[in-house]
């Protein structure tokens, strides 16, 4: 994964979350590039460059309720390996769709713009263009904006059109 930290319009670092905290103040905002959410991280307990601990890995699997029809129920429960792991299959299928990727850049770099530039000139047209896949219109609106805020969204939605 990669993160990037900003303390105000000013562009820190990109990289590692260990690196990249390691160049961050303490009024610098860190952002996780794939969802461009911001990172909250105790200071008690920076992040490290560890490598694999021994033992079993950790799988990250989060129990939660989900609520479905009775013949939702019933087809899941004909499909092989059960209900999780025909959720986890139909889960990662959609994920991998094309158009669903595009859609998750954009919705990072919105974040990220949200977070640092939401009130600046030509914010909302700039989004509209984002979500409408109209490169050029974006790259106009966000042409006034700071340029190491104007950079890493370019970098983050280089994909996104």
């Amino acid at each position: 994964m990669s993160y990037s930290a900003f303390s105000g319009f000013d562009h820190l670092a990109t990289g590692a979350l260990p690196q990249v905290y390691a160049a961050c103040g303490p009024d610098s905002l860190i952002f996780d590039r794939q969802t461009g959410r911001v990172v909250d991280i105790d200071p008690r307990f920076p992040p490290t460059d560890e490598g694999p601990r021994p033992g079993r890995p950790k799988l990250g699997v989060t129990p939660r309720e989900v609520t479905l029809l009775p013949r939702h129920w019933d087809w899941l429960a004909t499909q092989p390996g059960g209900a999780s792991v025909a959720l986890r299959k139909l889960v990662e299928e959609a994920s991998r769709n094309p158009k669903a990727q595009r859609r998750a850049k954009a919705d990072a770099a919105y974040r990220l713009a949200t977070a640092l530039v939401g009130n600046a000139p030509g914010y909302e047209e700039a989004m509209r263009a984002l979500y409408a896949g109209q490169r050029e219109d974006f790259a106009a609106h966000i042409e006034a904006w700071p340029a190491d805020v104007r950079q890493v969204l370019e970098e983050m939605t280089a994909e996104a059109f």
